[in-house]
């Protein structure tokens, strides 16, 4: 039997190998967004941009740049071009930075980053605008907006810089993050979804923006398959609460239960609102995750 490629659980989140192959590939908004710059994506909004889009009567104070006049020496009558408007998108990668997330080889929280960084550069070079904020934690910082292929490194530093930071509000993070973002876009939400107050009122604030939101749920292959057995103390990494167990096989089947149950909870929730729900491991080779799992739900094409 083949012995799985342990993930590296350090070096650049990005290799420039992989970089190559996201080139060719862009976010996609399941909503009609209204940008602020024009990007590469065409609107069904009818404005002032490259692709001719249909005709309408002229009227006084219409610019004449975009009067047709071959139709107006056919009809003598004034029609001007419209055209589909060329829009970019925001896109706001939420990382979990809870402490639960600093578990596993290489960390939920690697993982993440790694994700994230993938999906930033998709958005960079197809001009999408794109935010990073860290939720969960103690501290959650937040970038500026990233714009264009030469804000990549900086992207990434700021990605790179994230650090699990103690135990904090998850819930409360996202209902900050959803009063204070403007507009509308993608949210990309990655995390364990493991907090005590819950998860189900942060992706209710943010289903209340009109967000198209992913719910990437991500789990160390630990705690999927507990590979622990006998007499054992275990210590919550958020509060330092302690449990002492012995690991026998009726336990662990009721482990996997409660898991499934949880699992399917979370996608329950963000399904009947409208998100996008994925599970993975963080044993599955993230660029399998990028490149297969992610384009056939839609997010990217």
């Amino acid at each position: 039997m083949a012995i799985p490629t342990p993930l590296p659980v350090d070096g650049p989140l990005l290799a420039p190998e992989f970089l190559r192959r996201l080139e060719t590939l862009e976010l996609v908004s399941r909503k009609i967004r209204s940008g602020r710059m024009k990007g590469d994506r065409l609107s069904k909004r009818k404005g002032r941009g490259s692709e001719f889009a249909d005709f309408r009567p002229y009227s006084i104070g219409d610019d004449l740049r975009y009067v047709d006049w071959n139709l107006f020496g056919r009809l003598e009558k004034l029609f001007i071009r419209l055209f589909l408007e060329e829009e970019d998108l925001q896109v706001f990668l939420l990382i979990d930075n809870s402490e639960s997330m600093n578990f596993g080889t290489p960390t939920k929280l690697r993982y993440a980053k790694q994700v994230a960084a993938a999906l930033g550069f998709i958005g960079l070079v197809n001009l999408d605008r794109v935010t990073i904020e860290a939720i969960g934690g103690e501290r959650s910082p937040r970038s500026p907006t990233f714009r264009g292929r030469p804000s990549l490194w900086r992207m990434v530093n700021v990605i790179d810089a994230i650090e699990p930071a103690g135990s904090g509000d998850w819930n409360r993070s996202l209902r900050n993050f959803s009063l204070r973002v403007g507009g509308r876009g993608i949210a990309i939400v990655l995390s364990d979804f493991m907090d005590k107050g819950g998860f189900e009122d942060g992706l209710r604030y943010l289903a209340a923006r009109n967000l198209d939101v992913y719910a990437i749920h991500i789990l160390a292959q630990e705690e999927i398959s507990p590979p622990y057995t006998g007499d054992l103390k275990f210590t919550d990494l958020e509060d330092g609460d302690e449990a002492e167990v012995t690991i026998s096989a009726p336990l662990l089947e009721r482990y996997q239960r409660t898991l499934s149950a949880f699992r399917a909870s979370v996608n329950s929730f963000a399904t009947r609102r409208g998100m996008s729900y994925l599970f993975t491991s963080n044993q599955v080779p993230f660029e399998k995750l990028v490149l297969g799992y992610l384009r056939t739900r839609g997010l990217l094409q």
